[in-house]
């Protein structure tokens, strides 16, 4: 954004939010030929191309309230806009068009509340769903079909909270909550949760969250996932049993065999109550008593190509969660086979691929703590980075923590403008400085002019 660089010459930080909110925007051009460009030269247009959206148009669609979805659809046909923009965009496109531009929904409650542990089921060796209720019998509030829960945990006194999300795999308006985990090796958490939790515990638990959610229409629908990424597609095809959904519904699922295969019966039952359904299992290894057609229908991975083999229509709705790899590597398929962007809906576990506009060969380390000494402020936990850290006030803000501990964090402006830094606030309060050009959406914050005045829970 050269509105940064403005500010930064004018030693005001404001400057970005005055000059988009003002509609003046600065734009970086792409070099095509190497030249001379002075004040006075002639413009010429040589060309124009599809869509005709001016750099203002541009600038106030990804930065200024009250957007709409079908100027976000016709940027979206732009070949020229970067990568960054068009990601952008395709996040904006992404949320529902009644919830308004980029408003998820509010949390159901603010922090951390106490549920009981009322149901302990294992899917497989290393999968055990756990059913959470609320502690006082009354209902739940009900989820979105595809949204996670954060859980904290206190493995024993003395020793530091682990905070961790987990996707809901459980039918979204059941009044209770479930979640499946996997057990890591090494993993404290889901080695805790897998060893000490009981029926009848109480573990403190975030209101569901999320974006990435099963979206309403009458498109056929393909819900793809490897290993325990079944979890949130699992919620939705619940959700579309529930209402009985005459929609083409393609179920498409990768493990190693049918020992690690988990929900195999409950995925059986659902897909049998759909008049439209379909499935194909890929098993990478098949176990010496699998059998082809039973308990699965391809051996190997599941691809791009397999994909294309098994006849899932172009036209769907297609939700993908996995490994990073299996994402991106299938995202990129469907794109190349003529999905629209805003028909690929990905999630993956772990901490998420960061956006750093304009920054190259950045570092690949694992989240760590910050070096030098410890600061003596609030506790900072990044859930899905699994680190806390004690705030120092030298950082400046949440973003500079983050890239000092190495946690993937997109940015942008730099200065509350862009929103490009949105993150989900589990738990916890900021205050911001610079002051953001507009709020950022209930349950989330800014994490590059925010700072921490309690303990926070970030889904980073």
């Amino acid at each position: 954004m050269t509105c940064y660089r403005v500010g930064i010459r004018m030693g005001e930080p404001r400057m970005p939010a005055l000059l988009v909110s003002h509609r003046r925007p600065g734009f970086y051009l792409r070099v095509l030929q190497e030249g001379t460009v002075q004040a006075g030269d002639e413009i010429g247009q040589v060309a124009k191309g599809p869509e005709a959206m001016t750099v203002a148009e541009i600038d106030a669609l990804l930065y200024l309230p009250d957007r709409s979805r079908r100027s976000l659809i016709r940027a979206l046909r732009i070949p020229a806009l970067s990568q960054g923009w068009q990601g952008s965009f395709k996040e904006l496109v992404d949320q529902e068009p009644d919830r308004g531009p980029g408003q998820p929904d509010a949390p159901a409650w603010a922090g951390f509340r106490p549920l009981r542990v009322s149901a302990i089921q294992p899917e497989t060796a290393e999968v055990t769903s756990i059913v959470l209720a609320a502690a006082d019998s009354g209902a739940l509030p009900p989820a979105r079909a595809g949204q996670f829960l954060t859980i904290r945990l206190h493995p024993g006194p003395g020793e530091p909270p682990l905070t961790r999300s987990y996707s809901l795999s459980g039918p979204p308006d059941a009044g209770s909550y479930r979640i499946s985990v996997k057990r890591e090796p090494g993993g404290a958490a889901s080695g805790y949760l897998h060893t000490a939790v009981g029926t009848g515990d109480v573990l403190e638990a975030a209101a569901p969250r999320g974006s990435f959610v099963l979206q309403p229409g009458e498109r056929p629908v393909a819900l793809i996932s490897a290993g325990v990424g079944a979890t949130p597609m699992l919620a939705m095809l619940q959700k579309l049993a529930a209402q009985a959904s005459p929609r083409e519904i393609w179920w498409l699922h990768g493990a190693r065999n049918r020992a690690g295969h988990s929900f195999r019966g409950e995925v059986r039952d659902l897909l049998g109550s759909l008049p439209h359904a379909h499935r194909l299992i890929c098993y990478s290894a098949p176990g010496p008593a699998d059998r082809r057609g039973r308990d699965f229908d391809h051996a190997g991975r599941l691809t791009g190509p397999v994909l294309d083999q098994a006849g899932v229509p172009p036209e769907a709705d297609f939700y993908l969660c996995g490994p990073a790899q299996f994402g991106s590597d299938l995202s990129a398929h469907l794109v190349a086979r003529g999905v629209t962007p805003d028909r690929i809906k990905a999630e993956t576990f772990g901490p998420t691929r960061a956006y750093n506009p304009g920054v190259r060969g950045g570092s690949q380390r694992s989240p760590h703590l910050p070096p030098g000494a410890p600061g003596d402020g609030p506790v900072v936990s990044f859930g899905r980075s699994n680190l806390s850290v004690r705030w120092d006030p030298a950082f400046g803000s949440l973003l500079e923590l983050a890239e000092a501990c190495d946690v993937p964090s997109s940015f942008g402006c730099r200065t509350g403008v862009c929103h490009s830094c949105a993150s989900g606030l589990v738990g916890g309060e900021v205050s911001y400085k610079p002051e953001p050009l507009e709020e950022p959406a209930p349950g989330q914050v800014l994490l590059c002019c925010s700072q921490p005045t309690t303990d926070l829970w970030l889904d980073l």
